[in-house]
């Protein structure tokens, strides 16, 4: 968990704040928000809104009421308690990428295993570039798919001990996981008493909630887990093309979300989430990287804040391209560094995302890995104090001379500057010696040592045991048997 002190980059005036708190307030109660669930429906005309249909209108200050019940600040408890994590302040927490079917390695694109998805989290566990697995790194294709959530839950509690995110897209797999949760940290009093999961439920953009991950909202709000609520926005596709409309309605969404979960239970811990990007006007396929989503950040940030939530950033190291190549660098970069920026609280998809989200490249996890502890340096405040200052460097040194063997330097050497762990720092004819390998030639060996530093987290045999047999009966239960070695 990384605590950023540095000053936010803030782009919107005060004027702008109201003209844009207007615009929301305007879109959620005039056009209002589609929820596919009758107990969502039956909570929001029970708190006096209007329900015509499936679409809810809000009355003007409703929306920023219920989220004046979320917590500003929260903790998550990981079955480490070094691993425990703050959401909200100055704290930021990374995870890696979440969703794509497909896995790029070893020069191939193919889709996603649970062998890869295992590997992939061994990785996060080695890193402290990251701090969680989060849900689905990585799509396991050859799992069923009704089972998928209770061998991915496993795994993440087996490999890792970090707070890892549950399922949230059915009432079944949301309670699944619950369950999981409940044998590691001990019972549903307490997981309720001090959260261990989060739960990323996803706004089917543009203004409509689905009926499966209202499912799963439902049943995290009962449970008082971590929940974010995330619209999905792509200028010219689910929002409209101009920057502050994809504020307006992002803001209206992810409001609506938080205003049901405190519904269901208020003080339920609630992330505002951001997704905002742009569509190639051209080919209508998604872009990453550009400014307007820089932007789009700064000023989701500055709202959050504005509103006194945790904020998770649009997007980590995202990328539109194929392959690990320059294009994918400065496209994460610029996305990620914008969220620093910016003052997220939760950086989802930073590591690993490529091909816009389609996959997940164990190449491009290790590169990102050493961007986010660049960054990581980068955003530490400098210590300034006579020992910095360094004054009697200078008197040893004198005029015209070095500070190679300085005594200061003598110190300091081994760690005074940042180190990386892909990036080359060689000269030509030695890199040429060592085979002229490239950023991802070298991003693949890194990955590969990340694995041989796994070691496996201790896990007390009877909790292991009794995991096993829950995920082996519900399996069971669900009609698609599994084994668990």
């Amino acid at each position: 968990m990384f605590i950023n002190r540095m000053p936010r980059y803030e782009v919107l005036s005060g004027d702008a704040l109201v003209t844009l708190e207007r615009g929301w307030e305007r879109l959620a109660t005039e056009v209002g928000i589609q929820f596919d669930h009758p107990r969502a429906l039956e909570l929001f005309r029970a708190a006096g809104q209007r329900v015509d249909g499936d679409v809810v209108r809000f009355e003007p200050g409703f929306l920023t009421a219920q989220a004046a019940q979320a917590p500003a600040e929260f903790a998550l408890k990981a079955r480490n308690p070094r691993r425990d994590l703050t959401i909200g302040g100055d704290a930021m927490i990374f995870g890696p990428a979440n969703g794509p079917p497909f896995v790029r390695v070893d020069g191939q694109r193919r889709e996603g295993t649970m062998a890869d998805l295992e590997r992939l989290l061994m990785m996060v566990q080695v890193t402290d570039a990251l701090d969680t697995p989060g849900r689905n790194i990585l799509e396991p294709n050859d799992v069923p798919l009704d089972v998928r959530h209770l061998l991915r839950a496993l795994a993440a509690t087996r490999l890792t001990d970090r707070v890892w995110s549950g399922e949230p897209s059915s009432e079944t797999a949301a309670r699944d996981c619950i369950r999981i949760a409940e044998i590691v940290h001990g019972g549903r009093d307490v997981i309720e008493r001090d959260p261990v999961l989060f739960a990323n439920i996803n706004v089917n953009s543009p203004l409509h909630f689905d009926v499966r991950m209202l499912e799963g909202l439902l049943a995290y709000a009962e449970a008082r887990q971590a929940i974010m609520i995330t619209p999905f926005l792509l200028m010219g596709a689910m929002a409209p093309v101009s920057v502050p409309a994809a504020l307006v309605q992002q803001t209206a969404e992810a409001l609506a979300g938080i205003a049901l979960v405190q519904l269901v239970r208020p003080g339920t811990p609630c992330v505002m989430g951001s997704f905002l990007s742009t569509t190639d006007m051209k080919s209508g396929s998604p872009a990453f990287g550009g400014p307007e989503s820089a932007v789009g950040l700064y000023a989701s940030g500055q709202i959050a804040r504005h509103l006194g939530l945790p904020w998770r950033a649009g997007g980590g190291t995202l990328t539109a391209s194929q392959v690990v190549d320059f294009q994918a660098g400065y496209e994460a970069f610029n996305t990620v560094s914008s969220a620093f920026m910016a003052g997220a609280n939760v950086c989802w998809q930073s590591a690993g995302w490529l091909e816009g989200g389609l996959v997940t490249s164990f190449e491009k996890f290790a590169a990102d890995c050493e961007l986010l502890d660049l960054l990581h340096h980068q955003f530490t405040p400098l210590e300034i104090n006579e020992e910095s200052l360094a004054y009697d460097a200078h008197v040893e040194v004198g005029h015209s001379g070095h500070f190679f063997g300085a005594g200061h330097t003598l110190e300091r050497f081994r760690d005074c500057f940042w180190r990386p762990t892909v990036a080359s720092t060689e000269n030509f004819e030695r890199w040429a010696r060592n085979g002229s390998r490239n950023h991802s030639d070298r991003a693949d060996t890194r990955w590969r040592a990340m694995l041989e530093d796994f070691e496996r987290p201790a896990l007390d045999d009877a909790v292991e045991a009794e995991l096993v047999d829950f995920v082996e009966q519900r399996a069971r239960e669900l009609g698609d048997p599994v084994s668990v070695t």
